[in-house]
C-alpha cells in the first residue's frame, strides 16, 4: 500500500514538472494574443511662403480639412505679374529674331540683289566695250591720254562694282551665318530661362497644401506682411494613420512585419484594423508616456502600425492599445 502511494506521488510530481516545463521542452507553448501599448503618431508639416509680401487671401480656417493642391493663402502678385509680362515680351522678341535668321531673306530681297547684280553686269559690259573700242585708237593717237585714262578707270570701277554686287547677291541667297543663328538661339534660351525664373517667383505668391490633412494653426491674417520662411500654417497629416507602439525584448520574437493587429482607444467602442509595418532594429528604454506591464527600465523596440480603417475617432497623440491576436508562442525561458 505504501509503495503504491509513493509511486502515485512520483507520477503526480512528474506530471507537474512536465506541465511547468512544457513537456521537458518537447511540447511547444501555445500561441496567444499579445497586448502592446502606444500612441497615434503626431505628424505635422509647417507651411511658409518662399517670398515676401502682403497677404491678400486666406480661404481656410483652423480645423478645416484640406487636400493636396488646395490654396491656403496668397500674397500680392502684382510686381511678379509685371515682370512676367516683360519676360514674355523679351521671349517673343528672341523667338522672332531666331525665326528671322532661320528663314533667311525674303524673295523680294533676293530679287532686288539679283537686279543690282544685273545692273552691275551691264555697266561692266559697257565699260569693257568702251575699253576694247578705244584701245586701238590710242596707238594711232586718235584719242588723248586723258580720255584713255578715264576709260581705264571706268572699267576698273565697273569691275569692282560688279564684284560687290555679286557678293551681296550671294549673301542674300545664302541667308544668315551659322554663328549668328547660334547666337540668336542662345539669346532665346536665356529669355526662356528668365521667363521661367519669373514664373517661379509668381508661383511663390501662392501657398498650397502639399498633402492631405487638417489645418492645426493659422498664424497669418489678410493684410499681414510675411517674410520668407516664417511659418504661416501647420498641417496635421492623418492619412495614412500610424501608431507608434513598443514591444518588450522578451516578446520581440513573437511578432514580425505584416502581422494583423487590432487597435482600440479608451472611450471608443470601435475596434480598428491594422498591420505591423516596421520594427526598429535598435533597442531603447521604455518611454515615459507608454504604459506597459514590465518595469520601465526594461528595453523595448519601437514598431509602427498602419491603421487601415481610421476615422475621426482616432486623434493624433491619443494613447491606444494594440492586440496582436496571432502572435507566436513566447520563447522558452
Amino acid at each position: 500500500m505504501k509503495r503504491r502511494i509513493i509511486v502515485g506521488i512520483a507520477i503526480a510530481a512528474l506530471v507537474v514538472i512536465a506541465i511547468a516545463t512544457s513537456g521537458f521542452g518537447l511540447i511547444a507553448r501555445p500561441a496567444g494574443p499579445l497586448t502592446l501599448y502606444g500612441n497615434v503618431d503626431v505628424r505635422e508639416v509647417e507651411m511658409a511662403f518662399q517670398a515676401s509680401g502682403r497677404v491678400e487671401e486666406i480661404p481656410v480656417e483652423e480645423g478645416e480639412r484640406v487636400e493636396k493642391g488646395d490654396l491656403l493663402a496668397s500674397i500680392d502678385a502684382s510686381q511678379a505679374q509685371d515682370r512676367l509680362r516683360q519676360a514674355d515680351a523679351e521671349l517673343a522678341q528672341a523667338r522672332a529674331s531666331l525665326a528671322k535668321l532661320q528663314a533667311g531673306n525674303r524673295p523680294q530681297e533676293i530679287a532686288s540683289a539679283n537686279a543690282r547684280l544685273s545692273a552691275a553686269r551691264a555697266a561692266l559690259d559697257k565699260a569693257q566695250q568702251d575699253y576694247d573700242r578705244r584701245q586701238p585708237l590710242l596707238e594711232t593717237g586718235a584719242i588723248s591720254r586723258a580720255n584713255w585714262k578715264a576709260t581705264e578707270t571706268a572699267l576698273e570701277t565697273a569691275q569692282a562694282q560688279y564684284r560687290e554686287a555679286a557678293e551681296a547677291a550671294s549673301l542674300t541667297r545664302q541667308g544668315a551665318r551659322r554663328e549668328d543663328i547660334a547666337a540668336a538661339r542662345a539669346q532665346l534660351q536665356a529669355a526662356e530661362a528668365a521667363r521661367g525664373s519669373v514664373d517661379t517667383d509668381l508661383s511663390f505668391t501662392r501657398l498650397e497644401a502639399p498633402v492631405d490633412g487638417v489645418i492645426m494653426t493659422r498664424a497669418v491674417e489678410p493684410g499681414s506682411l510675411v517674410a520668407p520662411g516664417a511659418t504661416a500654417f501647420t498641417i496635421a497629416i492623418d492619412r495614412p494613420m500610424r501608431v507608434r507602439a513598443y514591444v518588450a525584448q522578451t516578446d520581440l520574437s513573437r511578432i514580425s512585419p505584416g502581422m494583423k493587429v487590432t487597435v482600440t482607444a479608451d472611450g471608443n467602442p470601435k475596434e480598428y484594423q491594422g498591420t505591423i509595418g516596421f520594427i526598429s532594429p535598435r533597442a531603447e528604454f521604455t518611454p515615459k508616456q507608454v504604459e506597459t506591464e514590465d518595469l520601465r527600465t526594461d528595453l523595448v523596440y519601437r514598431l509602427r502600425i498602419i491603421v487601415s480603417d481610421p476615422d475621426d475617432g482616432l486623434r493624433q497623440g491619443q494613447p491606444v492599445t494594440v492586440n496582436v491576436l496571432a502572435a507566436r508562442a513566447p520563447a522558452e525561458d
